[in-house]
């Protein structure tokens, strides 16, 4: 698949938009509190030619998308009329100071449980662009989830211009089973869940499955136009491929953060991350098919290799059927290096020269051992589990990690510790066609690394080889953070921090760690909480690939951790 685009070292001409930012700071519209109410409830769906019940927000599915100006507040009332616990997660919202508003089960909070509410408040301050929304609990953003459009403080303009935009297009996955059944019967069993029956555009699967064309999802837009579309991948478990048959896309954002604009015929995203676009539709008045089918990297690991498509129409009724792009090969890791290592920052980017955490992080998919007796459904009688320097978390649940963490003393010493090691405990080669058997099996612990306010945090994530090599999104909560580099094989301080882009590094706040490669995150510890870091394949985060960081409270109230709300769950 060719692509195109800016190379980062380019310079982007924004002197009229900085201009136009300062002559206006002293005029902003003031911003607003926004008020929402999400019901928790099960609502009766047919895709697929099966009728299904299953839970969404207010009835929705995908969810209401929610939309603000930079600097409003959001307070949202979660109802939780369901019969399964929830919380929601606001996917690369900074939460500063409100890590009780950030979400995943048993780490900011206790969940929601049913016949219970919780109010979220927080604001969104410093971020433009498109983030989303969605459970944290279990599988249950398989089908609760929406999107969260961040748009600029009037006056403050876009730094591109284009005529008007779509709706957020989000993609995921449907499994015809519960997608609650699907995971508890793999967590019983040991053995790797079923994968999913369609991928979906607005939760609609698309003309390429049974009883679906009827539904597929339509965007009708004006020839000669300029739109800006905003892509989600919400799946559980596919990283994608994306393409618009016979148009350019010019990417001009990545999970709230403006880049330099590139341009590509094919977008790559994974579970978590969001891309903002440019098109101009200049193509013979037509229909052209939106389409995206996964982005496989491990070998021999069964995927869903179904594709799934939306229509662009600006053509006249009665046109010809739809024109479909070409995809890239499933396994086609050339043409997602080429889109990652494309995306550039904006602007120039002032980063600490001093870095205070240097650490080193594996991640990866291993094996626990299991009795005769146990009867595991894993390869050769084993129970499937991941890791991050062979630390398999496991959550809490009694109370969660920032319950614990603020309360302190005996409370936190129960439920964690704060030893999470910096490098691996066993160095070995972790891109190594044979990794040695006695390193598949991880040591199960509720650790986390404890960072003080306002460090400089420099992270290698460091795919490994180990059951299979995989490309992993990795996720921080409450913190963006610079890619400085990436590369294949095992990552060399000697050689490869020459290769580190310290001028105008993407920022963003899901990483893909190239399969059998690495990844080189910094950031600065700003935010006072405990955050998770997980892998946004559900399936990896169900088996353990995830840790904490425990972030301490720097000097004074606006460096530190508010007080939990009144309504804050309980265990």
């Amino acid at each position: 698949m060719r692509m195109s685009g800016s190379v980062c070292s380019v310079s982007v001409a924004l002197g009229l938009a900085a201009a136009l930012l300062l002559c206006c700071s002293s005029q902003l519209a003031v911003a607003e509190e926004q008020r929402h109410e999400f019901v928790i409830q099960e609502a009766s769906v047919r895709r697929l030619c099966n009728a299904r019940s299953i839970v969404t927000a207010n009835g929705q599915y995908p969810g209401p998308a929610v939309e603000v100006s930079e600097g409003d507040s959001l307070v949202v009332s979660v109802v939780n009329n369901a019969t399964y616990n929830i919380t929601i997660h606001w996917h690369g919202v900074r939460q500063m100071r409100t890590g009780w508003a950030d979400g995943p089960e048993f780490v900011t909070q206790c969940p929601i449980r049913p016949g219970q509410s919780y109010t979220y408040r927080f604001t969104v301050a410093a971020q433009e662009g498109t983030l989303w929304w969605h459970a944290h609990s279990s599988w249950l953003r398989a089908t609760v989830y929406g999107a969260l459009v961040i748009r600029p403080r009037d006056p403050v303009p876009y730094p591109f211009d284009f005529h008007g935009e779509v709706a957020p297009i989000m993609f995921g996955e449907w499994w015809d089973m519960n997608p609650i059944d699907v995971i508890r019967t793999a967590t019983r069993t040991g053995a790797a869940p079923n994968i999913s029956d369609a991928l979906t555009v607005n939760g609609q699967p698309g003309d390429l499955y049974s009883c679906s064309s009827q539904d597929t999802a339509v965007f009708a837009v004006k020839s000669g136009e300029t739109n800006l579309l905003r892509f989600i991948n919400a799946a559980l478990n596919t990283e994608l491929f994306v393409s618009l048959a016979g148009h350019t896309m010019t990417v001009v954002g990545a999970d709230a953060s403006y880049t330099k604009p590139y341009n590509t015929s094919v977008l790559v995203l994974g579970p978590g991350q969001t891309t903002d676009v440019l098109v101009t539709f200049d193509q013979p008045p037509g229909q052209y098919y939106l389409a995206a089918r996964a982005y496989a990297s491990a070998q021999g690991v069964p995927f869903d290799n179904t594709t799934t498509t939306a229509i662009f129409d600006y053509g006249a009724s009665g046109t010809a059927s739809p024109v479909m792009p070409t995809l890239p090969a499933y396994n086609d890791t050339a043409t997602v290096t080429a889109f990652t290592t494309s995306l550039c920052n904006l602007h120039a980017v002032e980063l600490p020269s001093v870095v205070d955490e240097d650490l080193f992080f594996t991640v990866g998919v291993g094996l626990f051992n299991c009795s005769a007796a146990q009867n595991c459904g894993g390869p050769n009688g084993t129970r499937f589990a991941a890791s991050m320097n062979n630390v398999s978390f496991v959550l809490p649940s009694t109370v969660s990690l920032l319950q614990a963490h603020y309360q302190g003393g005996a409370a936190a010493n129960s439920v964690f510790t704060a030893d999470f090691p910096a490098n691996p405990p066993v160095q070995f080669d972790y891109t190594a066609q044979n990794v040695s058997r006695g390193l598949w099996q991880p040591v199960p612990g509720t650790r986390l690394y404890k960072l003080k306010y306002g460090s400089v945090v420099q992270v290698v994530l460091q795919g490994t080889n180990i059951f299979a090599g995989e490309n992993h999104p990795i996720h921080i909560h409450g913190y963006d953070f610079y890619i400085l580099a990436e590369g294949f094989g095992n990552f060399d301080a000697s050689t490869d921090t020459a290769k580190f882009n310290l001028h105008d590094p993407p920022m963003r706040n899901t990483v893909g760690v190239p399969v059998n490669g690495w990844a080189v995150i910094r950031f600065v510890a700003d935010n006072p909480g405990v955050w998770l870091m997980h892998c946004h394949l559900d399936v990896h985060i169900t088996w353990g690939l995830a840790m904490a960081f425990l972030v301490e409270d720097g000097v004074g109230e606006l460096q530190s951790l508010g007080a939990p709300p009144p309504d804050l769950p309980i265990c």
